[in-house]
């Protein structure tokens, strides 16, 4: 546990904020990125025991854990978050499979600094479960998409995106990992990009070295 007095190694660079609900493997991905460009000075979760945690502290990250079950409504938790992660100074808001739908309040706080990770080619099966909804659909592609977070649900700008093709005899389970293999890759990417202060949401879209990204973002083939 910590808060703004912590001495991190590398003060002058972007200071990133975790937000996790789980096993955390795309917080390893960021904090196993070789010559980041971010520093990750904390993770928060709303659930206690998770092995995300355990990958936080193993790296010497300040954690906190902040139980929403211990809040009468989404509003007063999401302040409850806020006033902890506003210790940090953070640049970057990074939900990693945080599993709670945030209050307009909270997006609002971080507007233009808040990103999040979702398992389909957004606009595309929104919400969970996407895998099976891919399948169910016979869709051919499935993939992953990083997107800056607004008020809609899984609706904001998108910035990166990871397309994978669905295979004969796929299940959830194995379209599942192969599209994990894909955001562990594509996430410290694009985390780097705002880090390096390539990425920035303006008033017109996703602006990635000053041009705008179209509705897909960046997309690349597995």
């Amino acid at each position: 546990m910590g808060g703004l007095n912590d001495n991190h190694p590398n003060p002058a660079l972007c200071r990133v904020v975790v937000l996790i609900s789980g096993n955390g493997s795309n917080l390893q991905a960021m904090l196993d990125l070789a010559d980041k460009p971010y520093d990750i000075v904390a993770v928060l979760s709303n659930k206690d025991g998770v092995y995300g945690l355990q990958r936080a502290a193993d790296a010497g990250v300040s954690t906190h854990v902040i139980p929403h079950t211990q809040y009468p409504d989404r509003e007063t938790f999401d302040q409850a978050m806020i006033q902890v992660i506003d210790q940090y100074q953070p640049d970057l808001i990074v939900l990693a499979g945080f599993m709670r739908i945030l209050s307009s309040a909270f997006v609002q706080h971080y507007q233009g600094r808040l990103i999040n990770i979702h398992p389909s080619l957004l606009p595309k099966y929104k919400g969970t479960k996407t895998h099976q909804r891919a399948l169910e659909a016979g869709d051919k592609e499935h993939g992953v998409s990083v997107h800056f977070v607004t008020e809609e649900l899984d609706g904001g700008p998108v910035v990166r995106q990871a397309v994978v093709d669905i295979l004969p005899g796929d299940d959830a389970d194995t379209l599942a990992a192969r599209v994990a293999g894909e955001e562990h890759k594509i996430y410290p990417e694009v985390v780097s990009w705002f880090a390096l202060k390539r990425l920035k949401l303006s008033d017109s879209g996703v602006l990635l070295d000053g041009t705008p990204l179209s509705a897909e973002g960046v997309r690349s083939k597995a």
